[in-house]
Order: structure tokens, then sequence, then C-alpha cells
């Protein structure tokens, strides 16, 4: 359960890290992977990210895009004081 959160809040952090660049057809949005591998594999593995073993930015997929645009929401609607 408590890796299931790092997860969500390390795709968020590369969400809000991340840019747009021009792809073969459409947009694609790139972040670093300044973040725990483990970490990493699992998002690739739940399909939120894509990543080669030599690059030192992943892909964020649609999926992944969508899932933290959501999360970010949830972090806007906290009320912190």
């Amino acid at each position: 359960m408590q890796k299931d959160k790092i997860n969500m809040l390390t795709l968020l952090l590369l969400y809000l890290n991340s840019w747009e660049e021009k792809g073969y057809f459409e947009p694609v949005r790139r972040a670093w992977k300044g973040h725990n591998f483990d970490t990493l594999n699992k998002l690739e593995e739940e399909g939120f990210i894509t990543q080669s073993k030599t690059a030192k930015s992943l892909f964020l997929t649609e999926k992944g895009i969508e899932v933290a645009k959501r999360l970010e929401i949830l972090l806007n609607n906290l009320k912190m004081e």
C-alpha cells in the first residue's frame, strides 16, 4: 500500500516536471529519470511511462498523463494551512 502511494506521487512529480517535445506524429511529454529505479520500473509495468535503459529521460504515456492530471486536481483540492 505504501509503495502504491510512492508510485503515484512519483508519477505526479514526473508530470509536474515534464516538458512537451515534438514527436514523429504528435507531441510527446518527457521527464528526467531522477527517481528510484524500482519505482520507475513499476510505473512502466503499469503502463504510465516508457523508458529505455540508456536514455536519461522517459516518456509519459497517455494513461500516465491522464492519471497524473487527476492526481494534480486532488492535490489542488487539499486545504493546506
